[in-house]
């Protein structure tokens, strides 16, 4: 393997830690992150395997050769596999997808795609990071460390079936840790599901992913269905609002969300004013608040990010919304929002996976710390569904690797689907993880809270 490093805090983390980025430059206010050139890398790295492999293979049918009847035999070369089944087990030429061969002493890789650079990096970094905490707890097997392979979408549909198409590619990429936003997630099913890469997303929530019938893709996230109608139900039930309006960013996800929350809202007997989109990136969306404002809605509830949520709460009151509740969803909850909001992010309302309070938690908040310098859950909601991915990850894998007698680590792609869709109470920080047969492995729901004096804290009505 060839890595690329210049970054001195980045050479002194274990070799699985290294991000394997596009050819961008990551900028983000409290790391510098190393670029490498993977796809160059990867060009100039990986043929050097099958060049080696090359004379094994054709070994034996230059020996067999002096039978010159048996050309037919010189040109079944699969004599070439002899040498490949000495070591390789059983499994191996059952399994529909075949195995991943691990050599000893080379490392084990988990990808991801997900935004690491841009507005939306710190998802995309966060959600690493919990994961390479994860990694970092594991020895590993038969001298193979894991190394976690995060590559740059954006975010992006398109940018998410690229990476899909470039991880594919590699024959030491097990599993995904990913993908990180719902419609890059929905562009790169089909290609993992092909090639036999297990999926694990801490955060594609969009319902449809798991309704497609792809043997590929689970979550531990709980859906925006859920989310949408815990939502709906507290805005009417426990908030007593009648009427709402809604905003989305016009993604996948934030859609998805405004979309279920206005329909449950109806149905429970309240009425959306109106419903409006975005176009994310933008630094004025004042003139779509003040359309929403003149509908006289008592909240509003975006479905989207923090980057966009900011900017709306900070146009909030010129826009004649004062007194209007801002409601978020687990796209805008973090500290971001609360740092560049202020006071006028004060009351706003957002989802958050962060889990209750207990030894593991602690044990992994002081290892994120030492490890980032940053507090756990600064970046994103998903620092701890990032880590039970990893975890969960890791320990499908060891459920099917063979170790065999050739030093190579055989692991059937097919089992190893199998095994995380099978996944059954596994206890994760964020709860329970049991995957049923469609992949939704959540079995809890979401938690709300608000900003209280410049930080979230869980949601109280009185």
């Amino acid at each position: 393997m060839c890595v690329l490093s210049t970054n001195p805090w980045l050479n002194k983390m274990p070799k699985f830690q290294i991000f394997h980025l596009g050819e961008k430059k990551m900028k983000f206010s409290k790391f510098f992150y190393v670029v490498v050139l993977l796809a160059m890398v990867l060009a100039a790295c990986t043929p050097a395997q099958p060049a080696t492999e090359a004379p094994a293979a054709e070994a034996p049918a230059a020996t067999e050769a002096p039978a010159a009847t048996e050309a037919p035999a010189a040109t079944e070369a699969p004599a070439a596999e002899a040498p490949a089944a000495a070591g390789e087990p059983e499994v191996c030429t059952t399994d529909a997808y075949g195995c991943a061969v691990i050599p000893s002493g080379t490392t084990i890789k988990i990808g991801m795609g997900g935004p690491m650079i841009g507005d939306y990096s710190m998802f995309g970094i966060d959600i690493s990071q919990g994961t390479m905490v994860a990694l970092s707890e594991h020895e590993g097997l038969n001298g193979s460390a894991y190394e976690l392979v995060a590559l740059d979408t954006g975010g992006a549909p398109e940018a998410g079936a690229a990476v899909a198409n470039k991880l594919v590619t590699d024959p030491t990429v097990v599993a995904i840790a990913g993908h990180i936003f719902s419609g890059e997630t929905d562009a790169a099913m089909p290609i993992y599901e092909k090639a036999g890469l297990p999926m694990l997303s801490p955060s594609a929530t969009n319902p449809p992913l798991t309704q497609q019938g792809n043997k590929s893709f689970n979550r531990i996230a709980f859906t925006d269905a859920t989310q949408a109608k815990y939502a709906a139900d507290m805005l009417f039930t426990d908030m007593g609002f009648t009427k709402i309006a809604t905003i989305h960013d016009g993604s996948t996800y934030g859609k998805g969300l405004a979309d279920e929350v206005a329909k449950v809202f109806t149905e429970l007997g309240g009425e959306v004013v109106a419903s409006e989109a975005i176009n994310p990136g933008e630094a004025d969306y004042s003139s779509t608040l003040s359309a929403i404002a003149s509908k006289g809605p008592e909240a509003v509830y975006f479905g989207g990010y923090a980057a966009e949520a900011i900017v709306m709460v900070n146009q909030w009151n010129q826009a004649g919304l004062t007194g209007v509740q801002f409601f978020g969803c687990d796209g805008t909850y973090g500290v971001e929002f609360t740092d560049k909001t202020g006071p006028n992010g004060e009351g706003a309302i957002a989802v958050s996976l962060v889990p209750p309070d207990s030894p593991e938690k602690t044990a992994f908040d002081t290892k994120y710390k030492e490890m980032f310098g940053l507090e756990a859950g600064e970046l994103s909601p998903f620092t701890w569904s990032a880590y039970d991915v990893g975890s969960a990850l890791v320990y499908a894998i060891e459920s099917v690797a063979v170790v065999s007698d050739d030093g190579n680590t055989y692991i059937p792609r097919g089992a190893l689907m199998d095994a995380v869709r099978g996944l059954k109470d596994f206890t994760g920080l964020t709860g329970l993880i049991s995957c049923d047969e469609v992949g939704e492995c959540n079995a809890s729901g979401p938690t709300f809270y608000s900003v209280q004096d410049g930080k979230w804290a869980p949601y109280s009505a009185e």
